[in-house]
């Protein structure tokens, strides 16, 4: 390739961050309406599989993620109907769905093994992709690249520039005051957990399709659903810090695989699981800060903790809490 490293480097990161920002901003979305969907990780396999197998069926790319997104939102609705309606430990439900996906995944689509199936390709955008350096980093990309960049301002915009999404914001704090106004909290819970596992359905035919095109076992994608959670909880249930998470996770992917090539001495299984426990660590430092002894200590460095604060972020409060009308 002719561009400058960098710009590879840049425009991978931007591929492979894509279905992970499509799932977190999807959970995202999940959270604030105070649902927990701890199915994310069978979710997404199951659905790379269904959106595999739909698309070397019918060769059709539309069919392959519609048929991925209802896969994501009828394992949320389950989730939904008996976490929200049915008042189960939405932990419970969500961890029991995600054990049951991943083995369905498997089983169904064993036939399927390694076959050579559809590969999404790369969209020029006439004009802008001749641009130097930022042509082939930001519009050389498959569709599915342009779709989770736009997800982040519109989900943005959605929560915090429009009534819809203050109800849904509100519903995540006190579903009991929405109630009293007249707003039906688990009605929206629903819908909104709908919406959320449709997007976590998306992002796994992203990853089948694009950015490891294919289905066998162990598959690529498998352990990104806990990553994505984490990711979420490290954003701050903010989309555009949890996408930040997201590029920051998938940089440290692409990076290990550069750093193979350097330290040839390393095994290479160091590289491909090192982002896992540097994400989970950056986790647990950002839930460090809400420590009284870490507190006080940054009282006498107003500086830092000032820019510490930027990095936490509260949870909805009513979040994994069963909403009761009566």
């Amino acid at each position: 390739m002719n561009e400058l490293p960098l710009a590879v480097l840049l425009a991978s990161v931007l591929a492979t961050a894509t279905p992970l920002i499509i799932a977190t901003l999807g959970e995202t979305i999940t959270e604030k309406a105070g649902v927990i969907n701890l199915s994310l990780d069978g979710s997404l396999l199951l659905s790379a599989m269904v959106g595999f197998v739909v698309g070397y069926e019918t060769g059709s790319f539309l069919l392959a993620f519609m048929a991925a997104a209802a896969t994501g939102a009828s394992v949320a609705l389950l989730v939904g109907i008996y976490g929200i309606y049915l008042g189960q430990l939405q932990v419970a439900v969500g961890f029991a769905l995600t054990l049951m996906c991943k083995d369905l995944a498997y089983f169904l689509g064993n036939p399927y093994s390694r076959l050579q199936g559809p590969q999404m390709i790369s969209w020029k955008i006439p004009g802008l992709s001749e641009i130097p350096f930022f042509g082939p980093v930001l519009f050389q990309q498959p569709l599915t690249v342009y779709a989770g960049l736009l997800l982040i301002p519109a989900i943005w915009w959605y929560f915090y520039r429009t009534a819809r999404g203050l109800e849904l914001r509100a519903v995540g704090e006190n579903p009991q005051a929405c109630y009293t106004r007249g707003i039906d909290p688990r009605r929206k819970q629903i819908l909104y957990i709908l919406i959320g596992g449709a997007l976590v359905g998306l992002a796994g035919a992203a990853f089948s399709l694009g950015i490891k095109p294919g289905w066998g076992r162990p598959q690529g994608i498998e352990g990104i659903g806990w990553i994505a959670l984490a990711i979420v909880i490290f954003g701050g249930w903010h989309p555009v810090r949890v996408a930040l998470g997201a590029f920051l996770f998938a940089l440290l992917q692409v990076g290990g695989i550069s750093l193979q090539n350097i330290w040839t001495a390393i095994p290479a299984q160091v590289f491909q699981v090192a982002p896992f426990p540097l994400m989970i660590l950056a986790l647990v430092l950002v839930n460090m800060l809400e420590h009284k002894s870490i507190q006080r200590w940054l009282e006498h460095r107003p500086g830092l903790a000032q820019l510490l604060d930027k990095l936490k972020g509260d949870p909805p409060r009513a979040l994994g809490k069963t909403f009761h009308p009566d």
